[in-house]
């Protein structure tokens, strides 16, 4: 079964991601952490983020992988852990540069694909649209921006992995959600057979109970 999770940034899709995965024993592909694999390698490459054949070609050289279960997914590259390494400020920044790149995103489309025939939940922007059209079901997940944020800085600030402000992280997501939703490559759209749920003041629990209900119901 493939199971597609596509919304905006802190929408919740790694959380239910990995409880779907877990609960219906599934691998679990977080999309995002692959891009963010790729802005690292460009990061110490010393690769200009502008230059987009040269991203292009770091992109189909280096190696990613996903290993682990859903609640410990470790980011390889080039076969070392860089799990912590690619949250900071630095390569979630370089990622929404690197990720609209149309040669990066097709390098990591067909990895995407490799990775998921034998059946997964996917997260992303763009996996009931592009990766997978064909998902067993998929999902948009969304809330109000000011919700969103309010996660993301909570989040980071447990990890200590930003030092942004509220005011701050609110304008890098809209802008993210901006830069997202319009690009030529794979835009983050609603895809037309896919169940949209607005999780603006529902807890985890309750999403996840609605998105296990779905999937019962379409299989």
């Amino acid at each position: 079964m493939i199971i597609a999770i596509d919304g905006p940034s802190a929408s919740g899709k790694s959380t239910l991601g990995r409880l779907l995965a877990r609960a219906l024993k599934l691998q679990y592909i977080d999309t995002g952490s692959m891009y963010r694999a790729v802005a690292l390698a460009v990061i110490e490459a010393h690769v200009d983020p502008n230059d987009a054949d040269a991203v292009t070609m770091l992109a189909n050289q280096i190696e990613i992988d996903l290993e682990g279960d859903p609640d410990s997914l470790c980011v390889l590259l080039d076969g070392r852990d860089v799990t912590e390494q690619i949250r900071t400020d630095t390569v979630t920044e370089m990622s929404s540069i690197v990720s609209v790149i149309p040669g990066v995103r097709r390098a990591m489309v067909e990895r995407q694909r490799e990775m998921g025939r034998r059946g997964a939940v996917l997260n992303g922007r763009d996996i009931g649209t592009v990766v997978f059209p064909d998902a067993d079901v998929k999902f948009f997940l969304t809330a109000a921006a000011e919700e969103r944020a309010e996660r993301r800085y909570i989040e980071d600030h447990m990890t200590a992995s930003s030092s942004a402000t509220l005011a701050e992280t609110l304008y890098d997501l809209v802008e993210r959600d901006r830069r997202d939703s319009t690009r030529a490559d794979s835009p983050l759209k609603v895809a037309d057979d896919a169940i949209v749920i607005d999780s603006t003041g529902k807890s985890i629990e309750e999403v996840f109970e609605e998105m296990m209900k779905n999937v019962h119901r379409n299989h």
